[in-house]
């Protein structure tokens, strides 16, 4: 895995690579993210140990600090995924400012058309403006939802103009971010659009692999499969062999990238014809990006990744909803008569896409806290922000290390050990047992500005839980 937040998060991708992400990704981005490639999950995590103690950290998060005006206030709520916030003040907006964010907002809200109508015509307003903070969001949204919206050449246009623009002005987690689709979409700008034949609700029976993420059965010109999902990764992938046994044609450019599985891979593209998802969903002129075996492959899990399915594919699914039975529902974004009702809405938390990330606002209305969703990552998690608010309840505790998952270039943390933490997702409230929390910042704005990473242990304690991206409701069920 590579040290950067979007790895961080794609391997943990909550959704898919666990089944969350599968929601994710299937339904909408079933993510999407983000988040490029949210990749596998790493193999058993670090234990804590015991280390010396550590005071409370000081932090000063965005969006809640005075003094700023109007302007820099609202970017810095952008900024620390304030989303609800920004909603609710978009009456008080001038009228420029409101398509600002309205477009950011339904860029996060996975409503691309919409995003790609409000922003466009603002580009070069902005850029002619000098308004760095601004543009950047801009470019980095279009280019986000011209990949949703499956316009390769757009797509690849701009990430492009996105990285030559802001040549100088990115960190290395927004470099490592758009990795992906900056060298794979040129691969794919020719490529003739998928397309998705309508289909009815049904259910999948699902697996866990042997580093405990989700498989689901594909099939490509009916051969079965087993693939991984990560609606957060922005592309599918496929294995040499199983492109070769499929008698598929691969490109003869290719691109080197690292953000997949942390080491340098080599990269074509491939168009599958058909490819149907439990036998039951078909996709034509699926685009997918071509591995060599041997680097997507677990030698100490014994388990070789076969193909990957990301946003593209997982964002047909309308609704979906994993249960404790290895099962998952799938729904369609529309019925597929018009005298069928659609199913009403089910009462649950918002849900974003934030890039690669998947972030879910939990606790009461008015007081709600962003936590990342990472179905393809094994563990969860509390950061130094949700310490700052509870450091009293660990005054008495032992202090100790941890592991982030999916860091492993980065050192133990000092960490408490949580026994019980109320989480509020919409209607229920679900008691998360044994949580490391984090007491100091990492240093990477992915994990920073969020409460939590829920990974696949939280959601393995559910009876089900449900990433509807008709609504970008996140439900759970606990009985």
């Amino acid at each position: 895995m590579t040290d950067r937040g979007r790895s961080a998060n794609k391997q943990r991708s909550l959704i898919w690579r666990a089944l969350p992400v599968i929601a994710f990704a299937l339904a909408s981005c079933l993510v999407f993210g983000q988040s490029v490639p949210q990749q596998p999950s790493q193999e058993p995590n670090q234990q804590p140990t015991e280390a010396p103690s550590q005071g409370q950290s000081e932090k000063v998060h965005t969006g809640v600090t005075s003094g700023l005006d109007d302007e820099a206030r609202l970017q810095n709520l952008l900024n620390d995924h304030q989303f609800l916030r920004i909603e609710s003040q978009l009456d008080q907006m001038p009228p420029e400012e409101q398509q600002y964010y309205k477009g950011i907002l339904a860029n996060r809200n996975n409503n691309p058309r919409a995003s790609i109508e409000l922003l466009a015509p603002l580009l070069e307003k902005v850029t002619a403006a000098a308004n760095l903070p601004k543009e950047k969001a801009i470019r980095k949204a279009l280019a986000e939802d011209y990949l949703r919206v499956g316009d390769m050449a757009s797509a690849a246009k701009a990430y492009r103009d996105y990285a030559d623009r802001l040549q100088g002005h990115l960190t290395q987690e927004e470099q490592d971010e758009i990795e992906l689709p900056l060298k794979l979409a040129p691969l794919a700008a020719a490529n003739p659009p998928m397309t998705v034949e309508p289909y009815e609700p049904f259910l999948l029976q699902i697996t866990r692999n042997p580093l405990g993420l989700t498989d689901v059965p594909v099939y490509i010109d009916a051969r079965p499969h087993a693939w991984m999902i990560d609606p957060t990764t922005p592309f599918n992938l496929i294995s040499r062999s199983e492109a070769k046994e499929a008698g598929l044609k691969l490109s003869d450019d290719f691109a080197i990238v690292h953000s997949i599985t942390g080491k340098l891979m080599q990269v074509h593209m491939t168009v599958i014809p058909r490819f149907t998802i439990g036998g039951r969903i078909t996709f034509r002129n699926m685009t997918a990006f071509v591995f060599d075996d041997a680097d997507y492959n677990y030698p100490k899990s014994h388990y070789q990744v076969e193909g990957e399915l990301g946003y593209p594919a997982l964002s047909a699914l309308g609704s979906l909803t994993i249960t404790a039975d290895s099962t998952i529902e799938i729904r369609p974004f529309k019925p597929m008569l018009p005298t069928e009702k659609e199913d009403p809405p089910t009462p649950g938390a918002r849900f974003f896409l934030d890039s690669d990330q998947t972030i879910v606002a939990l606790g009461a209305k008015g007081q709600e806290r962003m936590f990342v969703v990472d179905a393809s990552g094994q563990q969860t998690y509390l950061t130094s922000r949700y310490f700052d608010e509870h450091a009293e309840d660990f005054n008495h505790s032992k202090i100790g290390l941890f592991a982030i998952p999916g860091m492993e270039k980065k050192p133990p943390q000092p960490a408490f050990m949580a026994e019980t933490v109320p989480l509020t997702i919409g209607p229920t409230e679900v008691p998360a047992h044994y949580l490391q929390v984090i007491t100091a910042p990492i240093g990477m704005a992915a994990i920073d500005d969020v409460y939590g990473v829920l990974g696949m242990d939280f959601l393995d304690q559910l009876k089900s839980y449900t990433f509807d991206y008709r609504t970008m409701t996140f439900a759970v069920r606990t009985e």
